[in-house]
């Protein structure tokens, strides 16, 4: 029997509030934009509103400028993957800043597949206020 093909759609992007990953209750969107300061404590991303899609694996990456770990190597970009757990599913992607900032400036890319298609990309301008 053939799939039905997911509803996807991307909600909102910008500013959202601090995200309590622990929590069910997504972030609340501060402000629609793509240019973000770089201040601490920003958190920036975008929510996607998936309907049809139980038992996928939602898989996302987050692209960001050059920057080291405590290695001094550089960083790979974010990846991951996420069980959709309903019908109606609501996903928050994002990142915020962390100490040292100047290294953090720059473009973030964030790109979400959902069965080996890209469904969402957005891309963020980071920059020093």
């Amino acid at each position: 029997m053939p799939r039905n093909k997911p509803d996807v759609e991307l909600y909102s992007y910008g500013i959202y509030t601090k995200w309590n990953k622990l929590s069910k209750q997504l972030p609340k969107l501060k402000e629609i934009t793509t240019q973000i300061p770089v201040n601490p404590e920003v958190e920036f991303g975008y929510v996607l509103k998936i309907k049809k899609a139980k038992g996928e694996i939602l898989e996302y990456e987050i692209h960001h400028p050059p920057f080291k770990d405590q290695d001094g190597k550089i960083v790979p970009p974010f990846t991951g993957e996420v069980l959709i757990n309903s019908n109606d599913w609501e996903f928050f992607l994002g990142d915020t800043v962390w100490e040292p900032y100047d290294d953090k400036a720059g473009e973030w890319i964030l790109v979400t597949r959902l069965q080996n298609k890209e469904i969402a990309r957005k891309k963020f301008i980071l920059f020093l206020p």
